[in-house]
């Protein structure tokens, strides 16, 4: 283990650990934000909104998210859409993910007791006062566990936009084992850096989850 080397490169896998983190809140927020289209599309009244919804998450489930950026970044430019590596890997990775928080965010609506949806109905709530009153306070503790799932996931698949140059913990690790040919303390760094992430997101879904067994 070559020590002094990884004291010396050290810092610079904080600062890509610092855009890694930006990439993955960017992306998180972007990907909610769809999701949250998505899931209301696939639960409309309206065909052609189920169908939109259930298209959209069958080509970004059914495709590599690798597959996705190049499309964006590398093809955008042939359809007047010229991104920076960042701003792609935010859009590319925000897309992709909101495909699958939006089908944690359906399961989590589903599984409040449609009785109590009928209940407040009854008692004269509208049906967006009984979304926002009654199913969303009770769905959101049954979506914690999967949306914090796939906020983990998002974090290790955020490596993928290294291969679109933007400079993270991934593409770091790449560019010194080129220069030192020490792939065993380079990745290693690397991979300590993305466990620290993941462990401190992995500690606060639990807080959340326990908050809300409580109320």
């Amino acid at each position: 283990m070559d020590f002094p080397l990884m004291l010396r490169v050290f810092p610079f896998f904080v600062e890509a650990a610092w855009v890694t983190v930006q990439i993955s809140v960017l992306s998180l927020l972007l990907g909610l934000a769809v999701a949250a289209v998505i899931a209301s599309a696939k639960m409309s009244g309206s065909f052609v909104l189920r169908t939109f919804g259930r298209f959209y998450v069958s080509v970004f489930r059914g495709t590599p998210c690798l597959i996705q950026l190049f499309v964006l970044y590398f093809g955008g430019p042939q359809v007047g859409i010229n991104l920076d590596p960042f701003a792609a890997g935010v859009i590319g990775l925000g897309l992709n993910i909101g495909a699958y928080m939006a089908e944690s965010i359906r399961g989590g609506i589903l599984g409040v007791d449609r009785g109590q949806v009928e209940a407040a109905r009854t008692i004269g709530f509208s049906r967006l006062q009984t979304l926002r009153l009654v199913v969303l306070p009770q769905a959101a503790r049954l979506m914690i566990r999967p949306l914090g799932v796939n906020a983990i996931g998002l974090i290790k698949g955020s490596a993928l936009v290294s291969t679109i140059s933007v400079v993270e913990l991934t593409y770091t690790a790449q560019r010194f084992i080129g220069s030192t040919y020490k792939p065993f303390e380079i990745f290693g760094i690397a991979a300590l850096l993305y466990m620290i992430i993941v462990y401190a997101v992995s500690r606060a879904v639990d807080v959340l989850d326990r908050r809300y067994a409580i109320n």
